[in-house]
């Protein structure tokens, strides 16, 4: 949970390598980029020597690039005080 929280603010090229590990030399690649009703996404593709891994990082209205999609924002009513 802590890497989860300290995501904010950083680069999605921070984040792919702190959680994909790739290796140096093999590098990452980006297989898909897209939306959806959560907003925009990638997918990246990491191969660290001992095979290929992918995630998936999603991107939130304040900008960041987070590994879980953000909240739909959901219709919200207020009822206001008669003075």
């Amino acid at each position: 949970m802590e890497k989860v929280m300290a995501n904010a603010g950083r680069s999605l090229r921070t984040m792919v390598q702190d959680w994909l590990a790739p290796d140096p030399r093999r590098g990452f690649r980006v297989s898909h980029v897209g939306r959806s009703k959560h907003g925009r996404y990638v997918c990246v593709v990491a191969d660290n020597g001992t095979g290929s891994r992918a995630m998936f990082f999603f991107r939130h209205s304040d900008g960041s690039w987070r590994i879980f999609p953000p909240e739909l924002e959901r219709p919200a009513m207020q009822v206001a005080q008669l003075a």
